[in-house]
């Protein structure tokens, strides 16, 4: 009887319930539930969220492991043991976070970002050592969410020439002509319009926006493909965070909305919901609650409450 009497836990909270029921301890984050394995990566951008959430020693226990498993070149593998330019980058993204308050985390990062410069190509395009785990939905457009945390380190460093990678690789990608549109699945579109506004490339964030905006249905759901009804339940939260970056308030805190109505009882996120959903949908994976808790964070900026 009690429990009819005890207020839900916030969505946020529960978000961050699941990310310490599947964190293998000593180590990182699971790949999804089906596949209960640390994940480098997904551990690597967990590391912002969980500082921005007041969880530091978790943040610093996952730098410490994700240091402690990477290679003698600089760079992080996958769970298949194979590097990846795309994984290497995320766990940049955490080494930033963790810089000044891990010992050590400075070296591995300049490790890791020297490493990343050789994947750089004549013509501006990141490379990979391999993209076997991609499958057949990812593109070489997800490399533009690595920009991010190498010009970040540049900057934090105080190495241009990281900074300068950068932005040779960007120019390559803006080059691209399906950079831009809402053409893939929303999970890796959304990756690409996030990197754009952490670089300032706003108004080429808000033209592939523009098509996102078009299929947002009045519930706030957005499909996973524009010709879909399925939803991808990451894709929608991180438009939720690049509408923040665009003061595009109204549409965010709509999808943040939806996902809060689907959000499962653990507090995770399958990896899509709907009639013929296609991108993990039995799983609960390990980087929706992430992206959700960045858009939740955002919105709570939003109105002024953090």
């Amino acid at each position: 009887m009690l429990s009819r009497w005890l207020k839900p836990k916030p969505a946020p909270e529960r978000a961050m319930d699941w990310f310490k029921a599947h964190l293998v301890p000593g180590q990182g984050i699971i790949v999804h539930t089906r596949q209960p394995v640390p994940y480098p990566e997904v551990t690597g951008y967990w590391i912002p969220t969980l500082y921005a959430w007041g969880e530091a020693e978790l943040a610093r226990s996952c730098t410490r492991w994700l240091m402690s498993i990477q290679l003698p070149d600089g760079a992080f593998p996958a769970p298949d043991g194979v590097p990846y330019t795309f994984d290497t980058g995320q766990i940049m993204r955490g080494l930033c976070a963790a810089l000044n308050d891990v010992e050590d985390a400075e070296a591995s990062l300049r490790r890791a970002c020297d490493w990343t410069l050789t994947q750089v190509q004549a013509d501006g395009r990141l490379a990979t050592p391999s993209t076997e785990q991609w499958t057949d939905i990812a593109s070489d457009l997800i490399h533009t969410y690595v920009l991010p945390p190498l010009a970040q380190a540049g900057k934090l460093l105080g190495v241009p020439a990281y900074e300068v990678a950068a932005a040779r690789v960007l120019a390559y990608y803006k080059q691209q002509p399906g950079l831009v549109p809402f053409n893939r699945l929303s999970h890796f579109h959304a990756y690409a319009m996030e990197a754009l506004t952490e670089l300032g490339e706003f108004d080429l964030a808000r033209q592939g926006m523009a098509d996102v905006a078009k299929v947002q249905r009045a519930d706030g759901s957005i499909p996973a493909y524009p010709d879909v009804s399925w939803v991808c339940s990451t894709g929608m939260a991180q438009y939720a965070i690049v509408w923040y970056a665009l003061g595009e308030k109204a549409r965010a805190d709509q999808a943040i909305a939806y996902l809060e109505k689907i959000q499962n009882p653990s507090g995770g996120f399958y990896g899509s919901y709907g009639e013929g959903a296609k991108y993990i949908p039995g799983g609960e994976i390990s980087w929706g609650p992430k992206y959700f808790l960045d858009a939740w964070k955002l919105k709570l900026q939003s109105e002024g409450k953090a």
